[in-house]
């Protein structure tokens, strides 16, 4: 992740980055979960991938992807989002 870059050795902004990313996703992750048209799942699903091309984090670019092309209020596409960002905001 690039956040390391952007905040150099200045551990106070690298920690909120970190907390405005991580905010972020939730929040469109929380839109995709309630979206059931389609141009509000893309809207949701199109900020992920502009956020994982930000910050250059592969996994969620391959996820929103994955959102993308599935239909809106997918269960699946969501859990796999979920699971993601509660795993990464472990690290």
């Amino acid at each position: 992740m690039t956040l390391a870059a952007a905040a150099g050795d200045d551990p106070q902004l690298h920690a909120e980055l970190r907390t405005a990313f991580l905010d972020s996703v939730a929040r469109q992750i929380d839109l995709l979960s309630r979206s059931r048209c389609d141009a509000n799942w893309a809207v949701a699903a199109m900020r992920l991938k502009g956020l994982a091309a930000s910050f250059h984090v592969d996994p969620l670019d391959a996820l929103a992807e994955s959102a993308l092309t599935s239909a809106p209020g997918e269960p699946t596409v969501v859990r796999r989002l979920s699971q993601w960002l509660s795993e990464f905001s472990d690290h």
